[in-house]
């Protein structure tokens, strides 16, 4: 592979590891609320967020939040809303249930089952995360969750922000808690406060929630193991350097650790996105300025490939969260890319516009998880099941290779099972139970 790295990342790329110290944070303050309940998701929120109580929203504070919001706001909340459940009920249609005859007499099916409680994280922080309510509350009232339980970080003397309580409630959740943090996602995990218990937990969150559901694993299904979100830009020589540029940043000012990544076929459009990204940077606010500086000097990279087949094959090697293509033929691009969390086709189209209101869902695989799954989606509130029913004839072949192959595993009371029915249906016949 013919490659040219003219600028090279600095630091490594996120592999999720995470401090001891906050993994000892997180491990105590799960047990403790597991332990202590709600009285101790109580002293929590008084010590970190300065909040004590209620806990629990009723129709009151969405009332109220509502009465916050700017009607051009609720109405821009309520398109990205139907853009995301438009796409999701799609999803949905394309599972599907089935039975067939396998063999005579053996019958086998599949069917789709909701969880029944789906815990959703809603990140507070500096802003108030209105597509992450969207994203998550939205899909699992589609899939058919019959519980949606949210809960988001409170403001001191505020509690949480209005636009995401209005937000989530929009999007069909069922219970929304006042509570952020390890606390919360504890909250969620325990049933505190709402009485149902999540039985898989989505959405973002900072380090500490990120290391919560880690831990959680296995006695809850989680969305993904997130890290920090990243971009790669694939581009050739009909691409324009000003957008390529602007798109790269729109996704540095996440935070320092921010992959941004350019792989191109042309010398001079990566010389020309070199030479402006420093402009795009300088017209950020602060802090965002500040965390876009640090994730380019530190982990953009753009790298000069000698064909289209090359930056195929090394974004896929990437990876990426969020890959756009600016590049001619883009059929040929989609029929050949196969690593990525979402894929953005031309330049018409960006990352900010599926992370807000396009209908594709933004809680996507980093870290190269791509490699082997998607974003959240219906699919990952639905349990996929199978089922089975025989008659008593099929028992003749079943019967007898189940007994043969358990014995041949040194495995006799599997064995048995076959040899009991064989013994009871067709008490007069003689079977090969051996090998």
């Amino acid at each position: 592979m013919s490659v040219t790295v003219l600028k090279q990342a600095s630091a490594t790329r996120s592999k999720k590891q995470v401090s001891d110290e906050v993994v000892n944070i997180v491990q105590t303050m799960l047990l403790e609320i597991e332990n202590g309940g709600e009285e101790a998701v109580d002293r929590y929120s008084k010590q970190l967020d300065s909040w004590p109580g209620p806990y629990l929203l009723d129709r009151s504070d969405f009332g109220a939040a509502a009465g916050k919001l700017s009607s051009s706001l609720k109405k821009d909340i309520q398109f990205a809303h139907d853009q995301v459940r438009s796409f999701a009920e799609k999803q949905l249609a394309s599972l599907s249930e089935f039975e067939m005859e396998i063999s005579p007499g053996v019958c086998a099916g599949q069917r789709l089952i909701p969880v029944k409680t789906a815990g959703c994280y809603i990140p507070g922080g500096r802003y108030a995360h209105i597509a992450s309510a969207v994203m998550s509350v939205t899909t699992a009232k589609t899939a058919g969750v019959k519980n949606v339980v949210a809960c988001s970080p409170p403001k001191p003397n505020v509690g949480v922000h209005p636009a995401i309580a209005y937000t989530a409630d929009l999007c069909g959740a069922d219970f929304i808690l006042a509570v952020g943090g390890v606390q919360g996602i504890a909250s969620l995990a325990n049933g505190l406060f709402s009485g149902h218990k999540a039985d898989i937990l989505v959405g973002p969150g900072n380090r500490f929630v990120a290391e919560a559901k880690r831990l959680l694993f296995g006695q809850i299904g989680i969305d993904l193991f997130a890290g920090p979100t990243e971009i790669l830009v694939v581009a050739d020589h009909s691409a324009d350097p000003e957008i390529v540029a602007s798109d790269l940043i729109g996704q540095a000012e996440h935070g320092p650790d921010s992959p941004a990544w350019l792989i191109t076929t042309s010398r001079a459009l990566a010389n020309k996105v070199l030479d402006l990204v420093p402009n795009y940077i300088a017209r950020l606010p602060e802090p965002n300025r500040t965390s876009a500086e640090c994730a380019w000097r530190d982990h953009g990279e753009v790298t000069l490939v000698g064909s289209r087949e090359e930056a195929v094959e090394l974004s896929d090697q990437y990876a990426p969260e969020h890959l756009e293509v600016h590049a001619e033929d883009l059929d040929w691009w989609l029929d050949r890319l196969s690593n990525y969390g979402s894929l953005f086709l031309g330049e018409e189209t960006t990352v900010a516009y599926g992370d807000k209101c396009t209908g594709t869902n933004h809680i996507l695989p980093t870290s190269g998880a791509a490699r082997y799954t998607g974003g959240l989606s219906v699919g990952k509130f639905i349990k996929t099941v199978t089922y089975q029913k025989m008659n008593r004839e099929a028992n003749r072949q079943i019967g007898a290779v189940t007994a043969r192959i358990s014995r041949l595993e040194g495995m006799e009371a599997h064995a048995f099972t076959g040899d009991d029915r064989l013994a009871k249906y067709f008490p007069h016949e003689n079977f090969q139970l051996r090998n």
